[in-house]
């Protein structure tokens, strides 16, 4: 840690402290936010791909469900729509199941 210091220290490179570009960035902005259009993206199997190898030829064991994960996130304001939708979808689900039970029982 003493030789950033030193780094830091030194008039040549001072301004890297104070440039914009040199910053690290937030870890609310570093996640792409996508709507509740994409949601599907995150549990579908379409979009899984199981890895065995990583790129240098290492065993690795996680699939791009985590990559995924990682990179984006839903936004806030779906993200809470999302839970009530799928609230509801399945409470839709349920009555139209009975309904379909009690119309099979009058025919």
């Amino acid at each position: 840690m003493s030789s950033q210091e030193e780094i830091l220290s030194d008039g040549r490179f001072s301004r890297i402290t104070r440039d914009p570009r040199f910053w690290e960035m937030p870890e609310k902005e570093r996640k792409v936010k996508i709507d509740k259009r994409f949601r599907a993206m995150f549990h579908d199997k379409k979009f899984k791909l199981k890895y065995t190898v990583d790129k240098r030829g290492r065993p690795v064991n996680y699939t791009s469900t985590e990559n995924l994960r990682k990179f984006y996130a839903l936004s806030e304001s779906d993200s809470d729509l999302s839970e009530g939708d799928s609230k509801e979808h399945t409470e839709k689900k349920k009555k139209k199941k009975k309904g379909k039970l009690k119309g099979q029982t009058d025919s």
